[in-house]
């Protein structure tokens, strides 16, 4: 006689299992994100405007906005919120590039002399593969900022007249020019625009309907404007844009595209499931050819750089850092999770979510504490507000911040942003007051020159230099100084 109850209670022995294991990763999830939440929230409190996106497996475990994409209109940032994802941008160059070669228009191997004419001898024989792996010895970049307009073929005649800084494949020196010639090369060899080649071979492949530097028609309110120390509102890269018309080969293909973490989620999906490029080209996409620096073990792919975390596993990232807004695209393929991170008001303190988000996605245990208030944007929040004579303000700020003043670098850091911003005045009496506060700091005497010599005050600008070469300062072109 057949036992027809066994089979049943094993299938609802079965059932019942993959249903508790199913609860308990949706119950893990919860908790994860809650966790994840409730530390991004506090670091919001502390002037964290940004959005963050925390995927594993198959489930996106956070996708959400913190703080302000526009302060005025009081404007919230959300997954649809346009960023500028910066050097990011490099991996979508490198991928048109490897879509371009599995299409059998371009080699690797290819040299500079293939797609440009009249190259100096030098410069001939660099390949598409020393150019995407930063070898080639390019290293300075042409022209004064994102946004300088050098006409084509001055730019590129430009670039390929500069010295280059070691022979080509030798070694890594990170170059943003380099990707530019990428793009051109794509030009070229699609007979389409940058922008055009990568909406029609990338983007819309992918479902990215809100990635590009001016063709998605986006609503003002959907772009992020960007904070300096979350204080000043310095608008946004798309308006600039738009305004142009145009973008400068400066910045195009090596920087500057513009995204939402929701489409950066849908190319984190196009790459993993081999939409836009085959299995073997995304290997070569990933794979580390270069070491970048000599006692690290971080190596350069293509628009990737690659490590391995602390668990010992893979890790494909790479960031973007425009001056104010910082993005971060981190992927661990072995354990099948991604982090998207990006702020429109970085500082020091915020650079550090994603590693904290890292923590607690593959530590359960893990606390993070959420970082305090930058005392710089306090600085700046105070002048900003200071109606007295400019004159007094060194003595205003000393009074109101002299505790927390125990660093020179808080005031050189709040100077520089009045110097690049030229208020002159505010910058001579915020750096005069420094330097009575450190008077053998020689970096401080180092930036007391630079403004005085904005201010066209040139013998205090001498005296300044004279000091700072005195004192013999050891990081005089710190940028976090």
């Amino acid at each position: 006689m057949i036992n027809l109850k066994l089979p049943i209670l094993l299938l609802t022995a079965i059932c019942f299992t993959a249903c508790d294991q199913r609860q308990s990763t949706t119950d893990n999830a919860v908790i994860l994100n809650s966790r994840i939440n409730d530390y991004l929230t506090a670091c919001e409190s502390n002037g964290f405007n940004g959005a963050v996106l925390v995927a594993k497996g198959d489930s996106i475990i956070l996708n959400k906005g913190y703080g302000f994409a526009n302060k005025k209109k009081s404007i919230a940032n959300t997954p649809k919120t346009v960023f500028d994802i910066c050097s990011v941008t490099k991996q979508f160059t490198a991928t048109a590039i490897l879509k371009l070669a599995e299409d059998g228009k371009l080699k690797l191997t290819d040299s500079l002399s293939t797609y440009f004419k009249d190259l100096p001898f030098d410069k001939k024989n660099i390949t598409v593969h020393q150019l995407l792996t930063h070898s080639g010895g390019f290293g300075h970049d042409i022209g004064e900022s994102d946004f300088d307009h050098i006409p084509e073929n001055e730019y590129f005649q430009q670039l390929f007249d500069t010295d280059l800084m070691f022979t080509p494949g030798e070694k890594y020196e990170y170059s943003n020019s380099g990707y530019s010639i990428l793009g051109r090369i794509i030009e070229i060899v699609s007979g389409k625009s940058y922008e055009g080649y990568l909406r029609e071979e990338l983007f819309e492949p992918a479902g990215m309907a809100q990635t590009g530097y001016l063709l998605p028609k986006w609503s003002s309110d959907l772009v992020a404007n960007e904070y300096l120390y979350n204080v000043i509102d310095k608008g946004n890269h798309i308006s600039k844009y738009q305004q142009d018309g145009k973008i400068a080969w400066t910045l195009k293909a090596n920087g500057g595209i513009n995204s939402t973490q929701e489409d950066m989620y849908k190319w984190y999906l196009a790459l993993k499931n081999n939409t836009v490029l085959n299995n073997s080209s995304t290997e070569k996409l990933t794979t580390p050819y270069i070491l970048e620096y000599e006692g690290e073990s971080s190596y350069y792919a293509y628009g990737w750089t690659i490590f391995q975390s602390d668990r010992n596993t893979k890790v494909i990232t790479h960031n973007g850092y425009n001056g104010i807004n910082y993005y971060e695209f981190v992927w661990f393929p072995a354990e099948d999770a991604l982090i998207l991170f990006s702020t429109n008001s970085s500082t020091r303190e915020s650079m550090r979510i994603s590693f904290e988000v890292e923590k607690m996605l593959f530590n359960e245990n893990y606390k993070a504490e959420p970082f305090s208030k930058n005392k710089v944007t306090e600085l700046q929040t105070f002048t900003e507000s200071y109606t007295g004579n400019v004159r007094d303000l060194g003595k205003e700020l000393n009074q109101n911040f002299e505790t927390m003043l125990d660093d020179p670098a808080y005031l050189n850091r709040l100077s520089g942003i009045y110097l690049r911003g030229d208020d002159i005045e505010k910058a001579v009496v915020i750096t005069e007051l420094n330097t009575q506060m450190f008077p053998d700091n020689g970096n401080i005497w180092d930036t007391m020159g630079d403004v005085y010599f904005a201010a066209k005050q040139n013998e205090k600008a001498k005296d300044s230099y004279k000091k700072a070469l005195e004192l013999k300062p050891e990081n005089d072109d710190c940028f976090w100084c």
